[in-house]
């Protein structure tokens, strides 16, 4: 959780500011090209992570909005193995970006709707807006969660709110457990090398560039090349065998999110099709 979680996972990204911005200076120019598909609207900067507005298919202009990051970038500290958060009261505060990555506004929260580090690393909060509201306000619409699982090969943007950053590459993969730490997580994306995502990262929109859809939330790399470590995930296959891959960096996939938004944008763990962890 590095970032691994998304940039400085652990501890760059819950530090935040003070220590995202060192990780910040040495990390590549060549990961900062743009895709022209794809810019920074509806993408948010946290206090120390970053995230955006989405929505589900079916969700409506008069619906809360949602906010998507990552769990380990929660307030309330990384949620333990097996912890899930859910409708928890939050007055946490977001920076809306535009296309060109400019802050145009302040948006809230009313709750944590949803937060977990177990099998994903995921966190929802509610606003305090509308979509409608947000779109007559500023003028951007939210980004629209895929219903799809995304294929080996597609070409995707790590778009961070944080550093006003683009990263570039593609789905080279998908780990059938990614472990950190404690944390252990499901079918992660893992990308080709090309995307040096650094701490401050943590909670990007995985931005299809063929379709504009969010096809998963970055959230974690390994940093040094050490086995399974915080700040160094290993991959483990069916059979238990690991395999380590220093400086690559990983995701985790949103589409299973999709079935658990009934209406209102509520989350429903119950629905038919959600497999997220419960409580």
């Amino acid at each position: 959780m590095k970032k691994p979680l998304v940039g400085a996972f652990l501890s760059v990204l819950l530090l935040g500011a003070g220590v995202a911005p060192a990780a910040a200076a040495g990390g590549p120019d060549a990961t900062d090209v743009r895709a022209k598909a794809v810019g920074f609207a509806g993408t948010v900067a946290l206090s120390n992570c970053s995230g955006s507005v989405v929505r589900a298919p079916s969700s409506q202009p008069g619906d809360p909005a949602l906010v998507l990051s990552n769990g380990h970038c929660l307030e309330t500290g990384f949620p333990g193995p097996g912890q899930v958060v859910l409708d928890r009261a939050s007055t946490r505060s977001f920076t809306l970006l535009n296309a060109a990555g400019n802050g145009v506004g302040t948006l809230r929260a009313s709750k944590i709707a949803y937060g977990t580090m177990t099998d994903t690393d995921v966190s929802l909060y509610q606003l305090t807006t509308t979509y409608a509201q947000i779109e007559s306000s500023y003028g951007i619409k939210a980004l629209e969660l895929d219903s799809a699982r995304p294929a080996k090969g597609t070409a995707i943007t790590v778009a961070s709110g944080y550093w006003k950053r683009l990263y570039s590459c593609a789905v080279d993969g998908f780990a059938y457990r990614l472990k950190e730490g404690s944390w252990t997580w499901k079918d992660s994306v893992r990308y080709t090398s090309a995307c040096q995502t650094i701490g401050g990262t943590s909670g990007s929109p995985v931005i299809n560039d063929a379709t504009g859809k969010v096809v998963a939330v970055n959230n974690t790399g390994n940093e040094d090349g050490q086995r399974c470590t915080d700040n160094n995930p290993c991959e483990v296959d069916e059979s238990g065998a690991v395999t380590v891959r220093k400086g690559i960096n990983y995701a985790q996939q949103t589409y299973g999110i999709v079935p658990c938004l009934g209406p209102g944008n509520r989350i429903d763990l119950n629905r038919t099709g959600c497999a997220l962890p419960k409580p």
